[in-house]
């Protein structure tokens, strides 16, 4: 291993999102920098945790056990503690591209989002639907709500930002100006 330098012209403190970026802005223009964290973990308080480690933040288990083992490997569930989302093509996105953030980040298409309904042992957890068919199904809502949540649901499938006939009528702003609803 390579030996720690002694000086540096930056030291970044906390490794969230604002500190990986500004990092990664400073070694780019040739800066060299110390970057640590306090914590066993990277991402500051928007961390993602494994189950284990999760359980060992916030659960309510007895000296000696184990429960995140009854879920599968540990790193089969990362659980953002703040969580985060980021589109695809957005400007975030670009700035970390441009300022190679991303060798220290893994962007990762969204499998499923869920919440936690209720505390303690009474405690659910349900997923966020993102069909009509788990809109339907879902425990989060009531029966009116399930089925606006479907028609919704429905819509966003088929709208084509290009399509008047795909606008249920309605007229959309966009940034670069008003969509007509047919």
């Amino acid at each position: 291993m390579d030996e720690i330098a002694t000086e540096y012209d930056v030291v970044v403190l906390g490794t969230g999102l604002t500190e990986c970026v500004l990092s990664g802005v400073f070694s780019v223009k040739g800066k060299k920098v110390l970057h640590i964290d306090r914590n066993d973990h990277y991402g500051g308080e928007a961390a993602s945790v494994n189950i284990e480690n999760l359980f060992k933040k916030y659960g309510n288990y007895r000296q000696g056990d184990e429960p995140w083992k009854k879920y599968g490997r540990l790193n089969d569930w990362n659980i953002d503690l703040v969580p985060k989302l980021l589109m695809a093509n957005g400007e975030l996105t670009n700035i970390l591209v441009s300022t190679e953030v991303t060798r220290y980040l893994e962007f990762k298409q969204i499998a499923g989002s869920f919440v936690q309904q209720g505390n303690g042992p009474r405690a659910t957890v349900a997923k966020v639907p993102s069909t009509a068919a788990e809109a339907l199904s879902s425990p989060l809502m009531g029966i009116f709500e399930k089925r606006r949540a479907k028609k919704f649901l429905e819509w966003v499938g088929t709208f084509e930002e290009d399509n008047p006939s795909t606008h249920n009528g309605e007229h959309y702003s966009t940034p670069g100006g008003t969509i007509n609803g047919g």
